[in-house]
This record gives C-alpha cells, structure tokens and sequence, in this order.
C-alpha cells in the first residue's frame, strides 16, 4: 500500500464510527488469508495507518493510540485496507513480521473451543513474550484487543 497523500481521504467520512470514535479493523494476512488479529482504530490511527502503511490502533485501556510493533518490532505492513457493507468494520491485510500477538503466538486466534467448552491451544508460538516484554508480558504490552 503505497502512503496517502496530504488530501482528505474520503472514506473516512463513510465509516461508521463508534460513539466513542472508534472503529473495529481486523488484520488478515494478506497471502494466507488467515485472521491475525482485532484491535480498535481511532481516526488518527487510521490515518498513521494509511500515512506510514504500517497498522496504528487505539488502546481502550491506556487511552491512546499505539503502532503494532513498537516494542516487539513485530510490525504489520499494510498491503490494503477493505470496508464492510456496513461500514463499520475495517479489513486490513498485511503482511506480519513475527508474532500478531503479545502472547507469543504468530496470530491472536491460538485458542479453540474444545466439545466439553475448554480452551485449547492449537496455534504455534513464534516468540518469547517473557523475554520481549519482561515483567509487563502478562498485562499485554501490545494489547490486540485493548
């Protein structure tokens, strides 16, 4: 995806934000199609997004935006972003250096229900979150979901 110029994208003006200003983008590995992760976008992430084709998101929790790597530099390189028919979901294929998620794992979905209602662990871990995150590695320092 090649960045955006300096004029006002149109799309922005379509979406069907939040009342809270956000927007839900799924990131779908754009070769394997396979669902990275969820995470919520502000305007200003979607824009730092769309500027710097690496994926920007908003943390619910801390309240601020965040670029997906900037601690791991596991970043996300944006190869196209799609709008649902609704327009209140975005759709951001890209290409993943190492793990989506700050668990470890190569993506956020690692986990499937089992018969009985369990969880089980079915993805591959591609990382050490201990050792990228140290202490903060339980609490998410990339928060997918946050």
């Amino acid at each position: 995806m090649t960045p955006a110029t300096s004029q006002e994208p149109e799309f922005l003006k379509a979406l069907a934000w939040s009342p809270e200003g956000l927007i839900p983008a799924i990131v779908q590995d754009v070769e394997t199609n396979e669902v990275l992760m969820m995470a919520w976008m502000d305007e200003s992430a979607l824009r730092k997004t769309l500027e710097t084709g690496q994926t920007h998101f908003y943390s619910r929790s801390r309240r601020k935006s965040w670029r997906k790597g900037e601690t791991s530099g596991h970043v996300q390189i944006v190869d196209s972003i799609f709008v649902d028919c609704d327009a209140d979901v975005v759709l951001v294929k890209a290409r993943q250096l190492g793990g989506a998620c700050h668990e470890g794992y190569h993506n956020c979905f690692f986990r499937r229900v089992d018969r009985e209602g369990g969880l089980e662990v079915v993805g591959r871990l591609v990382f050490d979150s201990q050792t990228v995150y140290g202490a903060s590695a339980a609490e998410g320092s990339e928060p997918s979901s946050a």
